[in-house]
């Protein structure tokens, strides 16, 4: 029935009142997304919903719920943050199938929770790694393009598909200023790949880790280690690509040997290479890009899986770059 305003007020019951706590989200925060995204005003009462709102948003509201109950339905574990994707994913492409992006689960150790694709392009990023030997991971930060590189290196390594795992990146600075630091070159470009032993520890219980280390199944190291190797049976991860040069990438590239997979991940848009030095993940884009067998994914701020505010900051320095290029018209204050 329509109310003085034109809109319906459409009630749906939930299966169960755990299904109905885990959708609601702790202190309704959920309620309150799902209110802001489709413009209407949610009530609960126990399993019932009270949806209040125009005919069309009511509506598709319907559609999402009715997704978000059927991956509880199926013992999908509701993170908080989820509902927030979920409906970024859904406003990129009303007719996305929820339970096929969040059920594709990604078997590792993981010491607190499942590792799942977080949205569409997500999705199609873990499908690209499983499918290709060499796949590019290109967009902004906080999209999970190492994150979900190195889960899928540690399943393959669990389930035996390889023997071991190796995780690079460029040292950009490692000249000068490097030069100061003490220790042996290792030493000097540890804290360049912190993030790699970050992302690994937060997978794989850390004594584990350590004792993977220390046997060289998994290799953490700066991208110059890897002049003059073939490596064979191994997931070979490159991150912050975007700091490699031509030539580095070609090296990089050459490396992979019989029964390996390699996952090369940067963002273009913050290259800290010198002025004048084209970026190596930029230029293979073009050179490779018709080469059956390797696979570009694409990201972009949509697809930031950080804080919400997160996305807003990288659209907002993306606009800028493009006033500064003159490509758009500065925006009013």
């Amino acid at each position: 029935m329509k109310n003085k305003k034109g809109e319906i007020a459409n009630k749906i019951t939930l299966q169960s009142i755990d299904i109905a706590r885990s959708l609601c989200g702790e202190r309704d925060e959920n309620l309150r997304l799902i209110e802001e995204a489709f413009d209407i005003s949610v009530g609960a009462r126990g399993t019932e919903l009270t949806l209040t709102g125009k005919h069309n948003d009511v509506e598709r509201a319907e559609r999402f719920i009715s997704q978000i109950q059927a991956l509880l339905k199926e013992g999908y574990p509701l993170y908080r943050g989820d509902v927030d994707y979920a409906l970024r994913a859904m406003a990129e492409e009303p007719e996305t199938d929820l339970k096929g992006i969040f059920l594709d689960t990604i078997y590792v150790s993981a010491k607190r929770r499942l590792i799942t694709p977080k949205g569409p392009a997500q999705k199609a990023y873990i499908d690209a790694i499983r499918k290709y030997d060499i796949v590019f991971g290109v967009g902004p930060a906080g999209t999970g393009k190492t994150y979900l590189a190195m889960a899928m290196a540690v399943a393959a390594l669990m389930k035996n598909q390889v023997s071991r795992i190796i995780l690079a990146r460029p040292a950009v600075e490692a000249g000068e200023r490097l030069g100061f630091l003490p220790g042996d070159l290792a030493e000097k470009v540890n804290p360049y790949l912190r993030p790699l032993y970050d992302a690994l520890y937060d997978m794989v219980e850390m004594e584990k880790a350590s004792k993977l280390i220390e046997r060289g199944v998994v290799e953490v190291a700066p991208l110059a280690f890897m002049r003059g190797r073939t490596l064979n049976e191994a997931f070979i991860i490159l991150d912050e690509a975007q700091n490699t040069t031509t030539e580095q990438m070609k090296m990089f590239l050459t490396r992979l040997g019989f029964g390996s997979k390699a996952v090369i991940t940067g963002d273009i848009t913050q290259v800290d290479l010198p002025t004048g030095k084209p970026s190596g993940l930029i230029e293979v884009q073009r050179i490779l890009n018709d080469v059956k067998g390797i696979k570009f994914s694409y990201f972009t701020e949509r697809d930031v899986v950080r804080h919400r505010l997160v996305q807003a900051i990288v659209r907002a320095y993306d606009r800028d770059e493009l006033e500064k290029r003159g490509i758009i018209e500065k925006s009013k204050a």
